[in-house]
């Protein structure tokens, strides 16, 4: 008597994969804080993913801000509110674009280095042969890449915002006869410390989850070097999407949790 054929559920496989990349996050979450603590390869992580990002992150924040400021502009001109324009503008490079910004370069600069690092491992059967020795890779190799992303993405969203809002600042300004004393009389008037709490926050998280994904590809190639370079794009989609949903669910909860400043 033969066995009937195992029924395939549309989509199984990718709510395997989901749970395999969720599964990647708790051990991470749980090896952080345990012993040994991989100090020199978060050290080489952290200067190698600074040195790839900081430079493409500085020059992206620029015309962002930039554009932001301008559009903001020229809208709150329209409406005769000129005078709010750099509250707006400044609350919206914060909260929403420099955070963003930073976790894509992140992404697309370092994590894709990160993924094509441990997927050439992975194909050369390396993690096997560190399993064999009683190493974890996760702990070796995930942990501190994913930890170098976070800090570098917490570091990097402040220099964001600040040559965001400077460059936002002399846009308008220089190009759309804005005074300096309005442009910072709104700043204060409309931003509070939980904007830039949040941004961090949000770095934060872009970061981890920037570290996990690239990491989880990595670790999870097809066979071959094809299956590591369609790992890193898959990595860097995946991130992206990732990324722009958390954001979504991230400032829904803000707005409703924090009331607006003066309300």
């Amino acid at each position: 008597m033969t066995t009937p054929p195992p029924v395939s559920v549309p989509g199984a496989a990718a709510l395997r994969q989901v749970g395999r990349l969720f599964a990647l996050a708790g051990t991470v979450l749980v090896m952080i804080p345990r012993r040994p603590f991989q100090v020199r390869e978060l050290i080489q992580q952290f200067w190698f993913i600074a040195s790839v990002a900081i430079l493409p992150t500085a020059l992206v924040s620029i015309p962002f801000g930039a554009v932001i400021s301008l559009q903001v502009g020229s809208l709150a001109k329209q409406l005769g509110a000129q005078s709010l324009t750099g509250g707006a503008s400044v609350l919206a490079v914060v909260q929403q674009a420099s955070p963003l910004i930073v976790a894509l370069l992140i992404s697309g600069a370092a994590g894709s280095a990160i993924c094509a690092d441990l997927g050439s491992r992975t194909i050369r059967e390396e993690m096997d042969a560190m399993e064999v020795m009683g190493v974890s890779p996760v702990q070796r190799l995930v942990v501190p890449r994913v930890l170098a992303c976070m800090a570098v993405a917490v570091l990097l969203n402040g220099l964001v915002s600040v040559v965001g809002v400077a460059g936002g600042y002399f846009f308008n300004v220089m190009l759309q006869d804005g005074t300096p004393g309005a442009y910072l009389a709104s700043f204060s008037a409309l931003a509070q410390l939980p904007d830039l709490y949040v941004a961090e926050l949000k770095a934060l998280i872009f970061g981890f989850i920037a570290g996990v994904v690239a990491a989880y590809r990595g670790l999870n190639p097809s066979p071959g070097p094809k299956g590591v370079g369609d790992a890193v794009n898959q990595s860097v989609v995946i991130t992206f999407l990732l990324l722009f949903f958390v954001n979504l669910v991230l400032t829904a909860i803000y707005l409703e949790v924090v009331p607006p400043k003066g309300a």
